[in-house]
């Protein structure tokens, strides 16, 4: 509401206020105030007020300025992957803008910039005679009251709530309120400028608040200081502009939103509605303008007259370079960038609040150094490329890469199948979600990680002293038990079955880890505790996708990965191993420069050794070395380069895949599936490539990038107590049937293989005997041989008996062919040997031959 007594005295006490600044106030004074009291009719000192409320100083600050990521190239340069900003602005120093910017800049503005104090007097009390009357809300600043203007305007701008609904709108008002007010308001900020312009002029040296105003200025829309002005509208920098380009920036910066040159079809409305300074017309209002630029260089001989002539008759052609900001411009490295923007909007190293994160991140000229190594990236993502579609579909088919750095946590690369975009949009191939991160880096709640989870159970395994080279009964079991805790819980895990309808079979934790095999590690998960086996996946950083603990759900379905979690927590799990027990906290993030040049704090990271004994990583990675080599699930992605590795495939449903390599230097996790919905990707191709396999290709590509990149070490030999033969007890079964007793055994761990028959005293069909029995390495073969029924014993007790007696006893044992000798023929005699020797096991059919006495 316009305060017509607060502006005359606004204007008197402004007046007589200047007294005692500078000699320009005295001049202001005795040669202006007179005429001004005149008008108002009121003593100068009763309105002393205003300007006495107005502060002394004002500190000029850092005006808004755009924030940047960076990766460093192979050749060691730094590559701008984004922006961020509000105001397109890039500071430059007074040597790094063309003398002819300043000439058109002082002979337009401010002639006499190098000669004043800060205030042209004549000039500025004319406005105010003027915003008295009423008629003029016109400024006549000084240059130096122009950069006080622009920095009172970016104060209030930098108090505007970017995220708000009307942040616009706000944006308006400050420029409205510091350059559009009449009356009261009008004066008011007039003497707050000139105040303010006088102690610039005392602190702050001539050039530098001269390219302070250039830096500062807006040159229309989003486009601030001369830099970013000079490489917007004509692809150049402010040190090489022309000089009709000089005359055009400098003819802009007076009503920029009006001069400016990217609007082909007109800048602002005529009398009749019709827009006017269109490029249909030369940009005529600006054209205008220059014009006039030129010519007061001219006259001010700063250019010579051929000079002006050449640029007044050249046409008005912009080269426009539209600036891109946000993480669209980083092509593939895009979801990499999104995911470090994460962590800036995320973590309070960046502010205590989001909305201080936000503006420090448009507004802060952060200068963000990134751990990406296109060593790396550019394979990995060239690979992505060719592969996978953006959008297979309709249906959600996605892919993610990620690799990150063994004993530093540091995200080395980041890939995806899709392009980037944070506008909401039905076409699957562009999304915002990161799918190697989780919610709150990028917005992706992770992925069922099938078999790679079975990690855990192994670490669980060794930590609990067992052996890798352990044999157990793998075969697919209907009610398999469990314990979490002290809770107990019963699973039929032939639901689940193994990969390719397999039975299973008992074999060593090796095996089942090389081959993948369900039922084996749900045979190892029975003899430990679900709890347990989730706690090492908390222990080495895993979370769900959702940032929940892993241990929130324990079920038997665990063992094989039913949990969503990101691609980039995995990779890392599998790099803890690699470092021989060490996790590392993930990075992205090398350093931070702010805009006063200072490095800033990180993020907390750390790494932490002994998160696994190196005893445990060391057997766990001689398991894991397994599935990379012949015969091994993971084969289809090992570089053969000769760099050693571990890995793990992974399996979930019908619509989720994995892979995960690592060397002892980079780990390396692809995912392929299903980014929503359910639907089956097996037996489905692209270009001959079936979309389950995608992943073999992909990790290879990345993890061999890595190995040129960072090479490989041998990783340690397992321990031998972890990695023992294991001797277990083999129960007896001789004179069990055989099904009884392959029962028996295979339910003990071992096999069994049925021989023939024996002679045995045993029923037809026992078993007669068993190869070994007492100790032998688990899951051995023990051979069955059953018996014939023709087994006797030689009776114990012949000798002494008469011919009658022996006859009867031999007959008894079964024996059909007895021969005595004539030794027994005498009435008298009695047995005193036989062949075989009396106690002797023997078949029936054995001739036994008798010797008397």
């Amino acid at each position: 509401m316009p305060q017509k007594n607060r502006t005359v005295r606004g204007v008197l006490g402004g007046l007589v206020g200047l007294v005692g600044l500078s000699a320009v106030a005295g001049l202001l004074v005795t040669a202006s105030v007179t005429p001004v009291l005149a008008m108002t009719g009121l003593a100068g000192t009763s309105a002393l007020t205003l300007f006495d409320r107005l502060p002394e100083s004002l500190n000029p600050g850092t005006p808004m300025e755009q924030s940047s990521i960076y990766a460093t190239a192979p050749d060691g340069s730094t590559v701008e992957l984004a922006s961020f900003y509000e105001q397109n602005r890039i500071p430059v120093t007074y040597e790094q803008v063309s003398p002819v910017l300043y000439d058109a800049i002082l002979s337009s503005e401010d002639k006499n910039f190098y000669s004043h104090g800060g205030v042209n007097v004549g000039a500025t009390v004319k406005a105010l005679v003027d915003n008295v009357r009423g008629t003029s809300s016109r400024g006549a600043s000084t240059i130096s009251q122009q950069f006080v203007k622009n920095v009172l305007i970016q104060k209030c701008e930098q108090e505007v709530d970017t995220e708000s609904e009307t942040h616009a709108e706000d944006l308006q008002q400050c420029w409205k309120d510091a350059t559009n007010a009449t009356g009261s308001k009008g004066i008011e900020r007039k003497l707050q400028e000139m105040r303010y312009a006088i102690q610039i002029e005392k602190e702050v040296p001539k050039n530098d608040i001269l390219v302070g105003y250039l830096n500062i200025a807006n040159f229309g829309g989003t486009v601030y200081g001369i830099e970013a002005a000079a490489n917007y509208y004509f692809n150049t920098t402010a040190a090489n502009l022309t000089v009709a380009q000089a005359a055009t920036l400098a003819g802009i910066v007076q009503n920029p939103n009006t001069y400016r040159i990217d609007k082909p079809g007109g800048t602002v409305p005529n009398a009749e509605g019709v827009m006017v300074n269109t490029a249909e017309s030369g940009y005529s209002l600006t054209k205008d303008r220059r014009h006039y630029v030129l010519g007061r260089m001219l006259a001010d001989g700063k250019i010579t007259q051929a000079q002006y002539d050449e640029a007044d008759a050249s046409e008005i052609t912009p080269t426009l370079n539209p600036p891109t900001q946000g993480c669209a411009a980083a092509g593939t490295s895009a979801y990499f960038c999104q995911y470090v923007k994460s962590i800036v909007l995320n973590d309070e190293a960046f502010g205590t609040s989001r909305q201080d994160r936000v503006d420090l991140l448009r507004r802060g000229g952060l200068k963000i150094y990134t751990t990406l190594d296109y060593r790396i990236q550019d394979p990995a993502a060239a690979t992505m490329t060719d592969i996978v579609p953006a959008n297979y579909d309709n249906m959600h088919f996605g892919a993610a890469g990620v690799s990150i750095e063994v004993g530093t946590g540091k995200i080395r690369s980041m890939t995806q199948n899709t392009l980037f975009t944070e506008t909401p949009t039905e076409d699957m191939a562009y999304t915002g979600l990161v799918f190697a991160g989780d919610r709150q880096h990028g917005n992706s709640d992770g992925f069922q990680v099938g078999s790679t989870y079975k990690l855990f159970t192994l670490i669980d395994w060794l930590e609990k002293g067992h052996s890798v080279r352990e044999v157990v009964n793998g075969r697919v079991q209907t009610n398999m038990r469990f314990t979490c805790g002290d809770g107990r819980m019963v699973a039929d895990t032939k639901k689940i079955g193994n990969f390719g309808g397999g039975q299973g079979s008992t074999d060593t934790v090796l095996n089942f880890t090389k081959n993948s095999l369900n039922s084996g590690y749900f045979a190892m998960a029975s003899k430990l505790d679900l709890c347990d086996i989730n706690k090492v996946a908390d222990r080495m950083g895993v979370t769900l996708g959702t940032g929940e603990k892993i241990t929130k759900e324990n079920v038997p379905s665990n063992v094989i990965g039913s949990q969503a979690i990101s691609p980039l927590a995995m990779a890392n799990a599998y790099a803890t191993v690699a470092s021989g027990g060490t996790y590392c906290t993930p990075r992205a993030i090398e350093r931070v420069v702010g805009a006063d040049g200072n490095e800033r704090k990180l993020p907390e990271a750390s790494c932490t050794p002994g998160v696994i004994s190196p005893e445990v990583a060391a057997t766990a990675a001689f398991a894991l070395q397994s599935v990379m080599g012949p015969g091994g699930t993971g084969r289809q992605a090992n570089p053969n380069d000769g760099t050693p590795l571990i890995g793990k495939t992974g399996t979930h449903d019908e619509w989720s895949t994995m892979m995960i390599e690592s060397s002892t230097k980079i780990a390396t996790a692809v995912w392929a599936g299903r980014w929503e919905g359910q639907e089956n990707i097996y037996r489905k191709s692209f270009e001959g490539r079936l979309l389950n396999e995608m992943r073999y290709p992909l990790a290879r590509a990345a993890q061999a990038a890595a190995n040129a990149a960072y090479g490989g070490d041998p990783f340690p030999p397992p321990d031998n107590n972890l990695s023992r033969q294991v001797l277990s007890t083999v129960p007896s079964v001789v004179g069990k049937t055989v099904e009884e007793a392959t029962a028996t055994l295979e339910g003990a761990g071992f096999e069994v293989v049925v021989g023939g028959a024996v002679d045995s005293e045993l029923a037809p069909g026992l078993v007669a005997a068993q190869d070994p029995s007492g100790q032998a390495a688990g899951g051995a073969t023990v051979t069955l041989t059953t018996s014939n029924g023709q087994g006797t014993t030689v009776p114990a007790n012949l000798v002494g008996m008469t011919r009658a007696q022996a006859t009867a006893a031999l007959g008894g044992a079964g024996f059909t062919s007895i021969d005595f000798d004539n030794s027994c023929n005498p009435p008298t005699s009695v047995v005193g040997s036989t062949d075989p020797a009396p106690g002797t096991a023997t078949s029936k059919a054995t001739t036994v031959s008798v010797t008397c006495q």
